[in-house]
């Protein structure tokens, strides 16, 4: 094979079925006369229409989610640089939690006036929101549980405490201060 040339796979079952549902439910086209003389194709003449919903997502758009979140969870990323990752199995419980309490916010917090997008928008601001929650929380688990095991191992802890930073910074701050003239 050149690099010109390239394979497309066959389609699956699930994709034909999509297909055959979706090609079941276009409108017949009826065509009309136009000015000069040629027809055009239009589907004003069929009364089914197409709705198109964006909320609720399907159960699909949602499991790809789920598969985002432990993937971001779990591999390297911006967020593990800062918090760490989490093991797959840790990372998939968190992220169908993250997923659901997010799905059942967003859709508790919909109204009848609103339409799907500012309903989406809560979802993904409360999935974000989870996901740094739970990530946070590990992180200050871990970082109390490696601090106890130094403090109970008997030896002095590697970094400094705040409370030692602060009160550093606090009497460097009163020293006066000397120039030469």
């Amino acid at each position: 094979m050149t690099d010109s040339e390239s394979t497309i796979a066959p389609p699956t079952p699930e994709m034909e079925s999509e297909y055959q549902n979706h090609e079941q439910q276009q409108p017949n086209p009826t065509k009309k006369p136009t000015n000069n003389g040629n027809t055009t194709t239009t589907a004003a003449a069929n009364t089914n229409t197409l709705a198109f919903s964006i909320w609720p997502p399907t159960q699909r758009t949602r499991d790809a989610v789920v598969a985002r979140l432990v993937e971001t969870l779990s591999k390297q990323s911006i967020l593990s640089k800062r918090y760490g990752t989490l093991p797959s199995d840790e990372a998939s419980s968190a992220a169908r939690l993250i997923e659901e309490e997010a799905f059942s916010a967003a859709a508790d917090s919909a109204s009848a006036e609103d339409d799907g997008i500012e309903i989406l928008q809560v979802y993904s601001r409360e999935i974000s929101r989870r996901m740094l929650d739970t990530v946070k929380t590990r992180a200050s688990s871990a970082a109390a549980a490696a601090a106890s095991s130094v403090v109970d191992a008997g030896t002095a802890p590697q970094t400094p405490s705040l409370e030692a930073a602060s009160a550093t910074a606090a009497s460097e701050d009163d020293s006066p201060t000397v120039t030469e003239s």
